[in-house]
């Protein structure tokens, strides 16, 4: 993936995140994840969108941003990305980054 990657495709850029973040065939680097989720989010993709966000939120290989991860949601979301619905929901729902909102 990572030739393909270096090239600006996408999704062997999200795949070699999934590889990295997950410590699969290559050392568990989180931060390098992040950046490559990012490179594949700024494209376009749900998947790197929502995962993204997903480490944003959680403060894992980079600074904890809710309302940066409230965004990356959204956009997947937009896109039709279920978890990313579940997240987005589960944040009005706790109230975490947007105003709590049971309804």
């Amino acid at each position: 993936y990572r030739l393909a990657a270096e090239q600006g495709h996408a999704s062997a850029q999200f795949n070699l995140a999934l590889l990295y973040e997950n410590g699969k065939g290559v050392p568990r680097d989180v931060g390098e994840a992040a950046g490559l989720y990012r490179l594949a989010a700024e494209q376009g993709t749900a998947n790197a969108q929502c995962n993204l966000a997903v480490l944003y939120e959680d403060g894992k290989g980079l600074p904890q941003d809710v309302g940066e991860a409230v965004r990356l949601f959204r956009l997947a979301a937009d896109q039709g990305h279920s978890r990313a619905f579940f997240c987005l929901a589960n944040g009005y729902r706790l109230g975490r980054g947007v105003p709590q909102d049971d309804a």
